[in-house]
């Protein structure tokens, strides 16, 4: 995993995406007594991509999470009685085409990143590439299973 992180902050930094900060975090894998495991972690303003790559059994496994970081601002906000919630729905009302295409953007060049990395692990490892299908998000799929 460390390897795989180093090469893919050089690839993010090579794309150069504005007001982008690259570290690795270490999260919990359970309650708070549980082992921990280290993500590669991308923000930009109010978005945060996390990465983790790790080995599974004899494999090597990469997953990647976009979300937005539940800081103090909706908490505190939350907290204050009657304006506090309406306040937070305007924030998040506001979504724009921008903020839209941002996030598009963001999350395009930081996915990229990961497959650059990826495909240059793999060709160096003499693995097989991805395929176009196993190169795609999977949620969809992990949806209908758990339906």
């Amino acid at each position: 995993p460390s390897e795989f992180y180093k090469h893919l902050h050089e690839a993010v930094k090579q794309r150069e995406i504005p007001d982008a900060k690259c570290s690795q975090v270490k999260m919990a894998q359970g309650g708070p007594m549980s082992a921990s495991r280290i993500y590669f972690r991308v923000m930009r303003r109010e978005l945060v991509f996390d990465i983790c790559a790790a080995p599974f059994g004899r494999g090597f496994f990469v997953s990647w999470w976009l979300s937005e970081p539940s800081g103090c601002n909706k908490g505190c906000l939350t907290a204050i009685p009657f304006i506090g919630p309406m306040i937070l729905f305007a924030m998040e009302r506001a979504i724009t085409y921008y903020k839209i295409d941002t996030t598009l953007m963001f999350q395009e060049a930081v996915h990229a990143s990961v497959l650059e990395v990826i495909d240059g692990v793999t060709t160096e490892k003499g693995v097989r590439a991805l395929t176009e299908g196993e190169r795609k998000p999977v949620m969809e799929q992990l949806a209908k299973k758990s339906r």
